[in-house]
């Protein structure tokens, strides 16, 4: 087993690309649409490029969680129900991603991003403070835990967003809290998908530690802006990482057919 498959110079630039993707992902989600592609251009395949990621994200969202549950900004004794629920959500999510293509679903995810984007645009009160909550105890679990974990095992991108709307509109948390409770079930989820990206054997462990230490460090430097800045810092950063991963995501699907018309006219 090849436990770096990089060159020291690549792996360097890895470790980089880590810190910079965890912070940005402790704060609006979405670092894979950095770490991913990076390793594809590292000269990783495609399976060993989503099981590393899910490694070194997993130093990330370990981090940010633990300095969120320090802080006091998480209490996990209420968060049981959740976890085990993202838990399974997640492992089943990477199980049917090894059996089905997610075509479709890459088709789809750009246009629901854009909502997200607009949806903390246009109202700029959404998260300002904690307001009545909709749904409690197992249907939340189901919903904001479950089928956002087995969104994040089947494919990933922005699932740290997905989780923080989840606790904003449901739960009525304030942005800052949403955010910090996202971490956790981000971890979870993260640790789910990886256990079985462990058992295909498919991770480069030399190149993910590395990039772990590096997510370990971006991500604790996030997490301070969080409870500094709050919402101040959240929103425009949810708002612009949802514009970015909606405008990568449209290329990688339809980048060739645009190049291709272009070059007939």
């Amino acid at each position: 087993m090849d436990w770096f498959v990089v060159s020291p110079l690549i792996l360097c630039v890895l470790f980089f690309v880590a810190v910079l993707a965890a912070f940005i992902d402790s704060i609006a989600g979405g670092g894979g649409l950095l770490t991913v592609p990076s390793l594809l251009a590292a000269g990783l395949s495609p399976a060993q490029a989503l099981a590393t990621n899910k490694l070194q994200s997993v130093g990330g969202s370990f981090s940010a969680s633990l300095y969120f549950i320090r802080r006091g900004a998480v209490n996990l004794s209420e968060q049981w129900l959740n976890i085990a629920m993202t838990f399974l959500g997640a492992i089943a999510g990477t199980i049917l991603i090894q059996h089905l293509q997610a075509d479709v679903l890459r088709q789809i995810l750009p246009l629901l991003l854009i909502c997200i984007g607009l949806w903390f645009l246009l109202m700029p009160r959404l998260g300002e403070a904690d307001r009545e909550r909709r749904l409690h105890g197992l249907p939340y679990a189901l919903v904001g835990g479950g089928c956002v974990g087995f969104y994040d095992g089947f494919f990933g991108p922005g699932a740290g967003s997905f989780y923080a709307l989840a606790f904003v509109t449901l739960c009525g948390f304030n942005l800052a809290k949403a955010t910090a409770h996202a971490k956790i079930l981000n971890f979870t989820s993260n640790f789910g998908s990886l256990l079985f990206f462990m058992y295909g054997g498919k991770v480069v462990w030399g190149t993910g530690a590395i990039m772990l230490l590096g997510a370990v460090i971006g991500a604790r430097l996030g997490a301070r802006l969080v409870l500094s800045r709050g919402q101040k810092l959240i929103r425009p950063m949810v708002v612009i990482v949802s514009a970015v991963m909606s405008a990568k995501l449209l290329w990688d699907s339809h980048g060739g057919e645009l190049m291709a018309w272009l070059s007939t006219l």
